[in-house]
């Protein structure tokens, strides 16, 4: 199944639904996938990020691999849906990363890895949208990853039952392709990094894993238009101011 959340076009309440095709359908009706506006495919309480969780993507920012994932947050109001603006703060370089989003499906603690699909809504397209000036000095990374419009996400969420990793990861920039990657080479898999993350914290219903950027991050200016896609879920578009 596809959910997506989306504003009605007549009275512009935000709903979701499945998507069939060119369908969607919701408590509210039917709707031509044209007709509406596309929101965030949820809306996160939190959105719980791996850093560093590609050995590639670690070397060309000089960093080291971690031996545990390496954590942090992005808050919920970071989150912009498909083809809404990425505002710049201000900073001399701000990068893209495409990643894997899991989206959380139950309220969850302790869970082992064995059992990690069984809290699994599906999977979606984050952009984790980092101001590397300020990841440099900040070694929480409060303002480098969590400022406004700094973690697109969507197009829709795909459930575990219509696609399976290994997962595609693809960046384009203004068309160029600059990221490509494969989740099977995640240093920690989905399933460990939801037993560690659960290990200390619980998850709601609703709730992102990011679970980590391939190599090939660069640097976002005004005017660009940048989308990461996942084969077999989609893409997600966003324009850069």
């Amino acid at each position: 199944m596809r959910w997506i959340r989306f504003l009605d076009p007549s009275t512009n309440e935000q709903l979701s639904g499945e998507l069939l095709g060119d369908v969607v359908r919701s408590d509210g009706g039917k709707y031509q996938l044209n007709d509406v506006r596309l929101l965030a495919p949820c809306a996160p309480s939190k959105i719980v990020c791996v850093g560093r969780n590609y050995a590639a993507h670690a070397d060309e920012l000089g960093n080291g691999v971690p031996e545990r994932p390496l954590l942090f947050f992005k808050p919920p109001s970071a989150v912009i849906g498909p083809d809404e603006t990425i505002r710049l703060p201000d900073s001399e370089e701000v990068h893209y990363e495409a990643e894997l989003a899991v989206v959380i499906g139950a309220r969850c603690r302790n869970v082992p890895a064995e059992s990690a699909r069984d809290v699994i809504l599906g999977h979606t397209c984050l952009n984790d949208v980092s101001d590397r000036v300020a990841q440099r000095w900040e070694t929480n990374w409060v303002r480098a990853k969590g400022f406004d419009t700094s973690a697109p996400l969507g197009p829709s969420i795909v459930t575990p039952d219509e696609i399976e990793e290994p997962f595609h990861v693809v960046l384009r920039l203004n068309g160029e392709i600059r990221q490509d990657g494969w989740t099977c080479d995640l240093i920690f898999p989905v399933p460990k990094l939801i037993e560690e993350i659960t290990a200390f914290m619980t998850l709601e219903p609703g709730d992102v894993i990011a679970t980590g950027t391939p190599a090939g991050v660069g640097r976002l200016s005004p005017g660009d238009v940048v989308e990461v896609e996942i084969e077999g879920i989609g893409t997600l578009r966003n324009p850069v101011a």
